[in-house]
Order: C-alpha cells, then sequence, then structure tokens
C-alpha cells in the first residue's frame, strides 16, 4: 500500500499542477486528512481495507473533475491507475464509486446515493468539509476568481431548484450566489455523524461571513 499511497500523491502532483489554488493539490491532501480523521471516528480504522480504499478515493477524488478536464480521455486516468497499481478489484470498485457518486452534482435535485456505504460517507463529508468554512469561503473566492466572476450582482438572483445540467453551467452566476446554490445546504448533506458535527462550526462562521458580505456590500457596515 506505501507504494500506492506515494504513486497516488505523484499523481496528483502531476496532473493538479496547473489548477487554480480552489482545486489544487493542497486541498487533496486536506480532504486525505479529514477523511482518515473521519474514518477513525466512524470506527473503520480497525479495518486496514476499508482505510486504504478511504485514503485512495480521498486522494484520487478530483483527477478527473469536470471542471479542468482537458481532453475526455481524461476521464480513465484514475480507472487506468489503479489497474497498473494492481489493486484488487472490490477495492477498485469502491474507489472508483466513490470518485463517482460523490459530487454535489450528483445530489443537487435532492436524490442522493441512497445506497452509500461508510467509505463512502467519509470521503464525500471530508470533501464537503472543505468546502465550507474559512477554507470554504477562500476556496469558493479562489475559483471564482479564476472564472473572472463577479463578486455580487444584486439583479443576478441564486438559482432554486437546479437540475444537474444547470448547476453544471454556472456562466451567468456570481460568486456569492455559490453560497446559497451549495455551500449552504452542504451541513444538511452530510452523511456520517463525525462529518455532521464537525459541520456545524464550519456552517455557522460561513452565515456570519454572508451576513457580514451582504451588510458591507450594501454600506450598513
Amino acid at each position: 500500500m506505501e507504494s500506492v499511497r506515494r504513486n497516488a500523491e505523484a499523481l496528483v502532483e502531476k496532473t493538479m499542477k496547473g489548477n487554480d489554488a480552489s482545486h489544487d493539490a493542497a486541498h487533496v491532501w486536506r480532504v486525505r486528512d479529514l477523511a482518515l480523521s473521519l474514518a477513525q471516528e466512524e470506527g473503520l480504522s480497525s479495518d486496514p481495507h476499508s482505510m486504504q480504499i478511504v485514503e485512495l478515493a480521498a486522494l484520487l477524488h478530483d483527477i478527473a473533475d469536470y471542471k479542468y478536464l482537458r481532453d475526455p480521455s481524461e476521464e480513465k486516468i484514475v480507472e487506468n491507475f489503479l489497474d497498473q497499481e494492481g489493486v484488487e478489484e472490490d477495492k477498485k470498485f469502491k474507489i472508483l464509486k466513490i470518485i463517482r457518486g460523490m459530487g454535489f452534482k450528483e445530489e443537487v435535485t435532492g436524490n442522493g446515493s441512497g445506497d452509500w456505504f461508510p467509505e463512502f460517507g467519509v470521503v464525500q463529508d471530508a470533501d464537503r468539509l472543505d468546502a465550507i468554512g474559512a477554507i470554504g469561503i477562500a476556496r469558493c473566492f479562489t475559483f471564482g476568481g479564476s472564472k473572472k466572476r463577479l463578486l455580487h450582482d444584486p439583479a443576478i438572483l441564486p438559482r432554486s431548484d437546479l437540475s444537474k445540467e444547470q448547476y453544471m453551467n454556472k456562466e451567468e452566476q456570481t460568486t456569492i450566489n455559490h453560497f446559497h446554490e451549495k455551500l449552504l445546504k452542504l451541513k444538511d448533506m452530510m452523511k456520517t455523524k463525525a462529518g455532521k458535527r464537525r459541520a456545524e462550526r464550519r456552517h455557522k462562521f460561513m452565515e456570519e461571513f454572508v451576513k457580514e458580505f451582504y451588510d458591507e456590500w450594501n454600506g450598513l457596515n
């Protein structure tokens, strides 16, 4: 496992090198650490098999992110890597199921994965924890800046009842609206008890930030 982990880390460094800081290697390291920590709290640490699935899924989860794909062939990078590393079929199946099903776009309509398993829950929750709180705020504005989005435009309202396709098409959106369309919803979408507990503080911090943002925008503070 040690060599597979090192090779996965090297793959992350290589494939995500050109990404902006909202989805860079540092994001992956944070998600990996959070996922392993949540897995311990959820009682998975007694099973090395489960912990390996959690770590590899966390490390590889953003390599074929649709927001950064330059070539359709990149969608196969993770699967090819797992094959090359000789990862057992049952582990590979779970790792790919986590990566392919954990994105917010898969649950944006409220029809999330009802058949999730513990490793799925901790990796998805870890990724969502890194999307909220102080780090989440920093990442949100970093990504918006990289796309040259407006901070805010009172005339552009947050979209509600989004379809998967609408969510993926953010051309007409502002950065602050992303809080309403996604980030402020994540606390109630956490799957594990450990994830739910940690999300509370980060969510509260974000709510306070959004209120302060609007007050300052409107000249109230």
